[in-house]
């Protein structure tokens, strides 16, 4: 099993402050620390700010964010060596997908070919208000999104004329390092989406389950992927298995806001025992969503990537 830190920036509960900014000298240090440590991947968020609506829990009128996630996933493909960098994920209503497979090949030659491109439809309305984007038919929209972003990475001139989105004889030039371009991994939950990823994805990712067995658990979520790669004659096993959720290590009770209710905590051995439920259900790659995200905080998590690796 990989092991892949979710590299949060700007004003976030999760940083430990609620007043500052993680600055990107700081992301910069932790990044590179991950890297020496053995962390495989890491991971960029890609929101353009939080307000309190439905899941997201913020005082009235309090607003949070994080910088621009290609701006930082370039900063990192520029000064890292080994590690993959993935968007986790990007959402395709805040770019024309266009440019947004051009940003991601342009990403992927400063890296030497380590990107892999994490998409999804969105789903925080606030932002998509804030920033002037439409909320409606996200599924629609990023089903059209993927009819563009997918053979541009592949090479392909695409001309489409849809609902949502419209290009003529658009290519991507030059190429960048690798043939196929990045590798599309999809967040998905619903029946619709997961039809997407078994079309279009190289890796399915489901987060924030903290159960591996059960209603909506991991498990099910694969059965269904399964199902619909098999329905377009696609086999799963092609589909590679990724999940994620909030790491609590040492030190993340003393953070504002506490621990979490959906996190894997404990010992380094209740943790990895934890992952070795999410290897046997095929999981692959595991996001860590990390508390305290810090240089301690990663120098804690080392031993549990030492183990899930042997996973």
């Amino acid at each position: 099993m990989q092991i892949g830190v979710m590299m949060r920036s700007g004003r976030t509960r999760a940083s430990g402050a609620t007043t500052d900014p993680i600055r990107w000298t700081e992301t910069l240090e932790m990044a590179r620390l991950a890297e020496d440590v053995g962390i495989d991947t890491l991971c960029v968020p890609d929101h353009l700010l939080f307000r309190n609506s439905g899941i997201v829990s913020l005082p009235e009128g309090e607003t949070r964010g994080n910088w621009e996630a290609f701006s930082v996933m370039s900063a990192l493909a520029a000064t890292t060596r080994r590690a993959t960098l993935l968007t986790m994920v990007a959402c395709t209503s805040f770019r024309n997908p266009a440019m947004l497979a051009k940003i991601a090949t342009t990403v992927d030659e400063i890296s030497d070919g380590r990107v892999l491109l994490g998409l999804g439809a969105g789903w925080h309305e606030p932002e998509y208000t804030a920033y002037g984007y439409p909320f409606d038919h996200r599924v629609g929209r990023f089903d059209e999104a993927l009819q563009i972003i997918s053979p541009l990475l592949k090479g392909e001139t695409v001309t489409f004329h849809g609902q949502y989105y419209d290009v003529d004889e658009c290519a991507i030039v030059p190429r960048g390092p690798r043939p196929g371009g990045p590798p599309i991994w999809i967040g998905a939950r619903g029946p619709r989406m997961l039809g997407l990823v078994a079309k279009y994805a190289d890796a399915y990712h489901t987060d924030q389950i903290l159960d591996v067995q059960g209603t909506q658990a991991v498990d099910d979520l694969f059965q269904v992927a399964d199902d619909a790669c098999r329905a377009i004659g696609r086999d799963p096993a092609t589909l590679q298995r990724t999940s994620g959720c909030t790491v609590a290590v040492e030190g993340a009770g003393e953070i504002d806001g506490g621990v979490p209710a959906v996190s894997l905590h404990g010992s380094t051995e209740q943790i990895v025992e934890k992952l070795a439920a999410y290897a046997a259900a095929g999981v692959t790659h595991f996001t860590c969503w990390l508390l305290p995200l810090s240089m301690k905080g990663i120098e804690r998590l080392a031993p549990v990537m030492e183990a899930a690796h042997k996973l």
